[in-house]
């Protein structure tokens, strides 16, 4: 999530092999895609019942570089992430998400453990 002023922006980067070439080579929606895309407006849903001004951004390719790239062009006063440690092989060879979007970001970043 990115606080926007007082409107959250929600952003979800889809990152399968679909979303990365989703533009180059015009294809369709991929069901990972379709799925993201419905499980943001369903958090954006239940946030706005309590009361808060959400949008939703579904980003395609790297997460990093689209994370960066929707905070600059969003003008957003802060990046708040969550930790998967998921990947580890991808984390100690290219680094995870989050360290790479804490070295280059121009907004301060809030890391939050995810809840198991």
């Amino acid at each position: 999530a990115v606080l926007l002023r007082s409107e959250l922006l929600l952003v979800h980067v889809a990152d399968g092999w679909a979303a990365r070439h989703f533009d180059r080579l015009k294809l369709a929606e991929s069901e990972e895609m379709k799925a993201d895309r419905a499980y943001l407006e369903d958090t954006a849903a239940k946030l706005r019942d309590a009361g808060l001004q959400v949008r939703v951004h579904l980003a395609l390719g790297d997460p990093a570089t689209e994370i960066l790239k929707t905070a600059d062009t969003g003008k957003c006063d802060l990046i708040a992430m969550t930790t998967h440690g998921h990947r580890l092989i991808g984390d100690i060879i290219y680094g995870s998400t989050i360290e790479q979007v804490r070295h280059k970001s121009a907004v301060p970043l809030l890391v939050v453990s995810a809840a198991r």
